[in-house]
Formats: C-alpha cells, sequence, structure tokens
C-alpha cells in the first residue's frame, strides 16, 4: 500500500490543520525534549498533511527506519514484523470533523504526529525493534502477546519521562490527546517508575484515560529493560503451562 496524496480532500487538510494547532500549543511544556526535536526534524507544519515519501527520506537518513502503510489496525505478526525490520506501520486516512475528539481506532494523526517525531530517537528506535523481535518470537501465544502489550501500551503509547526533575510526555497515545496531555501531567491519576513486573501486572483500558503512568528517565533506560522484559515473560510463560 501506498499513501494517495491526491486522495486529500479540503476537509482533510482541515481536521489536520485543526488538529495541529490545537495540540501544538501543548506541547512546548508537555513534550518530552525528543518529540520536540523530531517534530522539527520531520518538517511536520498545521496547513500541509505530511508526504510519508519525504518523512521516510529524513527518519532514513536519522535512525534507519521508514514509514509503512497499513489500512488500520493490523494482525500481531504483521505489526511485528513490519517493526523488527524497521518499518513502522503508518494510516494514511484522518478522522471526519465530527471525531475530532475521539477515536475507536488510530487515525494519520494519531499515527504520524503523535508517533512519528519518536522515530529519529535512536534508544527509542532499537527499544522498539527488541520489543518486536520478542512480539515475533511468542505471535500466538495470547498471553505473552498481552504482558508485551502492556509494556509497549504503557511506554509506546503513554509513557512518561522525567527531564530536569520535571514530567514530559513521549507516549504517543497521549500527545495526540490534547485532553489527557493535560491530564496524564496534572496530580489526578498515579504516577509510577518503570518498572517491568509491576507493568505486565497491570491491565490497560482503550476507551478513557489511564489512570496510572510509568515514568523513565532515559530511552537508553528503555532499550536496557530488553533483557529484564525477555526474562520475565518467559517466567510468566512457564508459570502458565505449568499451572494447565
Amino acid at each position: 500500500m501506498r499513501q494517495i496524496y491526491e486522495n486529500y480532500d479540503d476537509e482533510d487538510f482541515k481536521v489536520w490543520q485543526l488538529l495541529y494547532e490545537r495540540q501544538i500549543v501543548n506541547l512546548p511544556n508537555a513534550a518530552s525534549k525528543a518529540h520536540l526535536k523530531g517534530l522539527e526534524q520531520t518538517n511536520f507544519v498545521a496547513n500541509n498533511i505530511p508526504h510519508f515519501e519525504d518523512t521516510n527520506e529524513i527518519l532514513h537518513e536519522i535512525t534507519g527506519w521508514k514509514l509503512a502503510v497499513v489500512p488500520g489496525l493490523v494482525p500481531d505478526y504483521t505489526f511485528f514484523e513490519l517493526m523488527s525490520n524497521r518499518y513502522f506501520p503508518a494510516t494514511t486516512w484522518l478522522r471526519k470533523m465530527k471525531e475530532l475528539d475521539y477515536l475507536e481506532e488510530p487515525d494519520m494523526f494519531h499515527d504520524v504526529f503523535a508517533h512519528v517525531p519518536m522515530l529519529t530517537n535512536q534508544n527509542f528506535v532499537n527499544f522498539l525493534e527488541e520489543l518486536s523481535k520478542i512480539g515475533l518470537k511468542y505471535c500466538g501465544n495470547d498471553y505473552a502477546i498481552e504482558l508485551l502489550s502492556r509494556i509497549y501500551w504503557f511506554t509506546v503509547e503513554f509513557g512518561l519521562i522525567r527531564e530536569n526533575g520535571e514530567l514530559r510526555i513521549y507516549g504517543a497515545g497521549i500527545l495526540s490527546s490534547a485532553g489527557e496531555t493535560k491530564f496524564s501531567l496534572s496530580d489526578k491519576p498515579a504516577h509510577y517508575e518503570f518498572n517491568v513486573r509491576q507493568i505486565m501486572a497491570t491491565p490497560y483500558w482503550k476507551d478513557k484515560f489511564q489512570d496510572k503512568y510509568f515514568i523513565i528517565n532515559s530511552y537508553e533506560q528503555l532499550y536496557k529493560a530488553i533483557p529484564e522484559i525477555k526474562q520475565v515473560i518467559a517466567e510468566e510463560v512457564d508459570k502458565a503451562q505449568h499451572v494447565h
């Protein structure tokens, strides 16, 4: 699949611009340095929907990654296979005006505005790549994939980082939501230090703001957690098999 740019209509451009302008004002005091820097490097602007070809050239030069166009949510195997080969799955469709605030599944604003800037950070993409290799290994084992998806959810989608003593956001699920951007940094939800076992024991939900967020101190910390993630999943899977 590829992005067919001429298919975007006036409403698409308007939706991109509205979402962009509404969220960009929140980012200087909320987003992590890596996301802000990535936004600059990828040249995203309010009045133009990004061209994937241009984005791919930029990403490939910085970290060796590219975007792969997908129709929407893809099967686990496809998802992990793409990312283990340094392709980030991204949709090319945009939500409609009436869906500005809530969507059932991620659209291009989420996939591109929120995820892509982080793909310019080498430690972060190294983490993604290794996490995906674990996913490929356990594809078909629902329990292992659930544990892995909790790690993905509380980092890549809803992760926070501590920078200069302040909480900042790097998770794309938060960064594509103006409401959750404010909520996640407030004192309403619980904030925990990044902990592999605790995250794997924590269910998440898709239809409302999270009530728990996990904080890393660096993207290197994420990448260095890969051996522990492998070990804990192996232990848990082993335990589950002995129970049955």
